[in-house]
């Protein structure tokens, strides 16, 4: 993600500073540290203010009518760019779509994208080890929540200091909105949201507060969680029996595409994170969109070939064409 000039690679923000591919296709054998675990330090701070975003969502299920707007929009800051776009460089996107993507990143709050981004590619790397931000090993719990209640393990913080990130530190708007992020989060996630229904239409600022930020912001959260947790323990293997992740068709539909997680652990590069293109997956219709309107190229594709050779080789029989 580079400067901004007047070449291809500068208007679409890379360079080809590495194989893009292989950031995250490369599978490390590492092993969890032997003997006693580090002692698990509670980050209180993460758990009241969990505690307190829950209770006021379960509020706001009370005053639903209320319009939840910008789902989509807000997601897609997280599953098309720091997700597919950022994390894994599957697709290339022009300067006006990344501002967008990291706008509705902001809004959706889930750590800025170059800390989203890092950690995600460690998952990959070390998934389900101690190096694993969020290892499905240790509960679901952990996987969904819990993580973010407690310090990183050592071995995530060791792994992650080692990773080839100089793509993200490459990327202005990446590195702009890390430097202002907590600004970009109280503006997008928190007032905008309440602000927008209140002044457009009249809503009172009560249930906007309620119903179109805390209890959107905390559906759109354990959607994005359950691709960590459930999508990591059920479901079938198609791909790869050699892998925790799952095919799981409720994670594909609450996290819009993102639970064909079994192909996506398995072809990590692929734009679409998942055989079947944009069949139940609104993320890839998306990019596809953008791609359309020349806002997006160049998205990077598994060939069937190499699909069926590879549900021959390593999968659970479980596979089906579409």
């Amino acid at each position: 993600d580079g400067g901004e000039g007047g070449s291809a690679a500068g208007v679409f923000g890379y360079s080809n500073l590495f194989c893009s591919t292989c950031i995250v296709n490369t599978v490390h054998v590492f092993q969890s540290t032997q003997g006693p675990k580090p002692p698990r330090i509670i980050v209180w701070r993460n758990v009241i203010s969990m505690s307190l975003l829950h209770a006021g969502a379960v509020y706001g299920l009370f005053v639903i009518p209320s319009l939840i707007y910008l789902f989509i929009f807000l997601y897609m800051g997280v599953t098309a760019g720091a997700h597919r776009l950022w994390s894994h460089r599957s697709y290339k996107a022009t300067l006006p779509l990344r501002i967008f993507l990291g706008v509705a990143n902001s809004m959706a709050f889930q750590n800025d994208i170059f800390e989203w981004a890092r950690d995600h590619r460690v998952h990959h790397k070390y998934s389900e080890t101690d190096a694993d931000p969020h290892n499905a090993v240790r509960g679901f719990f952990f996987a969904h929540i819990g993580w973010l209640l407690v310090r990183k393990h050592p071995d995530v913080i060791e792994k992650g200091r080692k990773l080839e990130l100089t793509d993200l530190l490459a990327d202005k708007v990446v590195m702009f909105q890390r430097k202002y992020y907590k600004l970009s989060v109280l503006l997008m996630c928190f007032f905008v949201p309440s602000f927008v229904p209140w002044y457009l239409w009249g809503e009172s600022l009560w249930v906007a507060y309620f119903v179109p930020t805390l209890l959107r912001y905390t559906l759109v959260l354990n959607a994005a969680w359950l691709v960590n947790s459930a999508a990591h323990m059920w479901g079938n293997r198609p791909y790869d029996t050699n892998i925790n992740p799952r095919e799981n068709k409720f994670v594909t539909f609450s996290a819009i595409g993102e639970g064909f997680h079994n192909y996506h652990h398995t072809f990590p590069y692929d734009y679409a994170a998942s055989e079947f293109g944009s069949k139940l997956n609104f993320t890839t219709c998306f990019i596809d969109f953008m791609c359309f309107l020349g806002l997006a190229k160049d998205r990077k594709r598994v060939s069937h070939e190499m699909v069926q050779a590879r549900v021959q080789r390593t999968g659970d029989g479980s596979h089906r064409s579409g």
